[in-house]
């Protein structure tokens, strides 16, 4: 039910809940991708010895240790399937990741969660909130992962909000049998049930770098 959607250039939604139409689209016609979103890893932060030091000097008021950032061996326990696609991200492309991210973590799917979804949307909209546009759309697919209203998976308003849509795809994912143990891209065509059911393995390890530097 899924297209290829590098067809035409991705639409910015404004804010949360407004995505763009197909007016919008074309508005943009003359824009390219933002910059690349790669940006420096955090700090582990102080080892034992120097937390012990702190402790002493401040009565045992310190802030809490950032934790570690998710290893690889749990983001991609399978290693990736096949040639790998990257695109460049912009601010509101990782805006859209953060607000995937923070629903993983709230519907306990947890970080290989976060992958699987973040893989689905970079296929399914470039991670943008996509909004009707018209004659480019596949059915009245919206929103981060082209869900459609008409197969039941919310109004236009609820599948164009990246919080509501996120949700939606990780509670169908936690009703796919064993989809922590599958293939990254088995777990996400079960969900999204696409023409083109081996693609979201290609975004796989952007997924993972993605989940790794915003979780």
């Amino acid at each position: 039910m899924k297209g290829d959607f590098t067809r035409w250039l991705p639409a910015i939604a404004k804010n949360r809940r407004t995505a763009l139409s197909i007016a919008g689209v074309a508005a943009l016609g003359g824009l390219a991708f933002g910059p690349a979103a790669v940006a420096a890893p955090v700090s582990a932060g102080p080892h034992g010895g120097a937390v012990a030091a702190i402790d002493l000097a401040t009565g045992g008021r310190t802030t809490e240790v950032p934790a570690e950032k998710p290893g690889r061996d749990e983001l991609v326990p399978r290693g990736v399937e096949g040639a790998q696609s990257r695109i460049p991200l912009d601010d509101a492309q990782l805006a859209n990741a953060r607000a995937i991210i923070e629903e993983a973590k709230k519907t306990g799917v947890g970080k290989r969660g976060a992958v699987i979804g973040i893989a689905t949307s970079l296929q399914e909209s470039k991670l943008y909130n996509l909004g009707h546009l018209g004659a480019y759309n596949d059915h009245d697919s919206q929103g981060l992962f082209q869900q459609r209203p008409s197969s039941g998976w919310g109004t236009p308003d609820q599948v164009t909000d990246p919080g509501y849509a996120s949700q939606a795809f990780f509670e169908a994912l936690k009703n796919v049998p064993g989809w922590q143990e599958l293939p990254l891209t088995t777990a996400a065509q079960t969900v999204q049930v696409s023409a083109f059911p081996y693609a979201y393995a290609q975004w796989e390890e952007q997924a993972a770098d993605i989940v790794q530097q915003l979780w």
